[in-house]
C-alpha cells in the first residue's frame, strides 16, 4: 500500500493483516498490539483479483479485502460468507451474512468490501462503527 497523488492509498494484491480493535478472540489470527485481534488478510486490488475473489474456493483463512468495491455477489460460491462494507477511512458501515447465489445491494459511501467465512466477523467482534486497521505485506 502506497500513497499516491492527493494522499489516496494505492493498494496492491497480496498478503496483509487485518487489525480489529478489541477483537473477540476468534479462531483465526492472534492478538495484535493494544489488545486487538490480528487476522490474516489477502488484498484483491487488481481487476482480475477482485473478479476472482473467493470463487472456486472451499474456504478462506482469515479475510479477503476487495478494493475498490461497493457491492458483492455470491453466485458460484461454495459456502456462505460474512461481508463488511468499509468507507474510505476503514470504518465498518454494515455487516451482512450472505448465502451462496445472492446479490448484495450496493452500499453508499462504501469503498472497500471485506469477506470472510460466515460467523467469523461476529467472532472477531466486527460490527458497524468499528474502525479497522490494515497492514500490508504479511502479519503485523
Amino acid at each position: 500500500m502506497r500513497r499516491g497523488r492527493l494522499g489516496r492509498r494505492r493498494w496492491r494484491d497480496g498478503p496483509g493483516a487485518l487489525l480489529v480493535p478489541g477483537g473477540g478472540g476468534g479462531s483465526a489470527g492472534g492478538e495484535g498490539a493494544g489488545g486487538g485481534l490480528c487476522v490474516p488478510l489477502e488484498v484483491a486490488a487488481s481487476y482480475r483479483a477482485r473478479t476472482r475473489g473467493l470463487l472456486g474456493r472451499d474456504g478462506v483463512d482469515g479475510a479477503l479485502l476487495l478494493t475498490p468495491a461497493g457491492s458483492v455477489h455470491t453466485f458460484g460460491m461454495r459456502f456462505a460468507i460474512d461481508v463488511a462494507y468499509l468507507d474510505r477511512r476503514l470504518r465498518v458501515l454494515a455487516v451482512r451474512t450472505m448465502p451462496p447465489g445472492r446479490l448484495g445491494l450496493p452500499r453508499p459511501r462504501s469503498r472497500h468490501v471485506l469477506e470472510a467465512e460466515a460467523g467469523a466477523m461476529a467472532a472477531w467482534g466486527l460490527r458497524p462503527g468499528t474502525v479497522v486497521g490494515l497492514s500490508a505485506g504479511g502479519a503485523a
